[in-house]
């Protein structure tokens, strides 16, 4: 039986190829879309206003069906837990990689597209919940990294392909990369069936006993460790706590209770919606009409576009080292103004592209693409998967985190639908609205969103019941019994930023 480091090092490959799934099923459909094979299967000619719908709805659909699923995450999720939300998310992508792999019509393929939208809707809900309940307090920012670097692996590896596969006039070689879904899929059924539930779920369903060997197996300590019985009362204790406050109904997510529970949801909620408004999808929509005027041939502007990708996937592994020692505030602020930037110098330059086709401002376009695609991932990318999960309370984290995750998928819905027609009417003012909205994000971050990095998941509770859950309020020190009587201090309750032991909070 695993326990200890290879345990958790386990969970982590768990949610690992949870994400390299979500990366590699969003990017697969990118890169096949325009390839001869896919184009004549479908018997779509992309000269055809009308074939042109037809194909964003083939690939637009995807997001709504992850919105579906997230919403059915959330009515759910919580009763059958993490491992169980996987395994049904998994399952309904693996019939959803047949179903895309032996299409041969348009509707047919839409139909596909929104099944297994419904099923990484179930795991992207997931796999963010279940690694912040496992990681240790002082490394969990990293740990979600993990999970981000792996999901543009994903889009890497799919993107390069369908650009493999594009080379290829076959008519069927599209299906071959789609299909290679399952490669991913079968490794994570496999794993759901070895590792633990989470502890804080069994905990929340009055699971003590089960909590306590599976906090034990985590740290790698007998039963009766100290260490291991002061994390499981800690948990144990809030659980109750939360329980006083509320039974994590639905109505329970817009309360305006002791723990703040309307006010974690409404940031968790935030974030996601500020990631895809912040116009990445707009960026990168536009970028071949940048890099061909710049001069690149349509093979080298795809080819500069796999560069892109790769870029985007060495770029992730730069927060791992900054997400928990500078921590999300800063890691978002510094960021989301860094883009801001980067939005009004590429409406400069795209602007002198669109009156009179400078190549040297459309190669300064590329240059400053590439240098948004990094800060995006160091910055939004990194905090938006680690925070909803971080900040929003036990009883509501599973409903509240989902429903945070349907917000990102139907504003992504909305941003591809209104970027071409933004783009094709205003053209490079389309980026001076993104630089805009971007800057609008700052003040709200900077005043509501407070620091999470080096705290337990019970602390984050603490910092919003002793008043210091606003923008720069920090866990300094440990609420008086008077603002938290039902919640006993610990050996391993966090004491300002100070973490004394690696794994004193799992």
């Amino acid at each position: 039986m695993l326990k200890g480091r290879p345990l958790l090092y386990t969970m982590t490959a768990l949610n690992a190829l949870s994400f390299l799934l979500f990366g590699y099923d969003q990017g697969v459909i990118g890169g096949v879309d325009n390839s001869r094979g896919f184009l004549s299967t479908f018997g779509l000619d992309l000269s055809k206003a009308g074939d042109n719908t037809r194909l964003g709805t083939i690939v637009s659909m995807y997001n709504i069906g992850a919105f579906v699923g997230s919403v059915l995450c959330s009515l759910v999720g919580e009763r059958i837990g993490r491992r169980y939300s996987l395994l049904v998310g998994t399952v309904i992508m693996l019939i959803g990689t047949a179903w895309q792999a032996a299409s041969s019509s348009a509707g047919v393929m839409i139909g596909a597209r929104i099944w297994s939208g419904i099923g990484i809707g179930f795991i992207a809900s997931t796999a963010p919940v279940l690694q912040a309940e496992i990681s240790p307090a002082k490394q969990r920012g990293r740990f979600i990294c993990v999970q981000l670097t792996v999901l543009n692996l994903g889009i890497m590896v799919a993107y390069w392909a369908g650009y493999g596969a594009s080379k290829n006039t076959a008519q069927h070689t599209w299906r071959i990369p789609v299909a290679c879904q399952a490669c991913f899929q079968v490794p994570i059924l496999v794993l759901i069936f070895i590792v633990p539930e989470s502890p804080r779920w069994l905990a929340s369903h009055g699971r003590v006993d089960d909590a306590l060997k599976v906090v034990a197996r985590l740290k790698g300590l007998a039963l009766d460790s100290p260490e291991v019985k002061a994390m499981h009362d800690e948990i144990v204790a809030t659980v109750e706590y939360d329980r006083q406050q509320g039974g994590g109904g639905w109505k329970d997510l817009l309360r305006n209770d002791k723990i703040k529970s309307r006010r974690r949801f409404l940031i968790a909620c935030s974030i996601q919606f500020f990631q895809q408004l912040g116009g990445q999808n707009a960026l990168t929509y536009y970028s071949t009409t940048i890099m061909g005027a710049a001069g690149l041939s349509p093979d080298m502007t795809s080819l500069i576009s796999g560069v892109l990708f790769t870029w985007f996937f060495v770029a992730s592994f730069i927060p791992w080292f900054l997400i928990d020692r500078v921590g999300r505030r800063k890691l978002l602020l510094s960021c989301i103004f860094g883009m801001v930037v980067m939005f009004a110098c590429e409406a400069g330059v795209v602007s002198l592209v669109e009156k009179n086709g400078n190549k040297a401002a459309g190669s300064a376009a590329i240059a400053f693409l590439f240098i948004y695609m990094g800060l995006f991932t160091i910055g939004f990318q990194a905090v938006v998967w680690a925070y909803p999960s971080e900040i929003l309370p036990l009883a509501l984290r599973q409903k509240g985190s989902a429903i945070s995750t349907a917000c990102n998928w139907i504003f992504n819905y909305m941003v591809v639908q209104i970027t071409p027609i933004g783009i094709k009417n205003i053209r490079y003012k389309f980026y001076i609205v993104f630089a805009v909205i971007n800057a609008c994000f700052l003040p709200p971050i900077y005043f509501f969103y407070p620091e999470t990095a080096g705290l337990s998941l019970e602390s984050v509770d603490k910092l919003f019941t002793s008043g210091n859950g606003h923008g720069r309020g920090r866990l300094v020190d440990e609420p008086s019994d008077e603002a938290r009587p039902e919640l006993k201090q610990t050996d391993s309750d966090v004491k300002g930023e100070e973490v004394t032991k690696e794994h004193a909070s799992v």
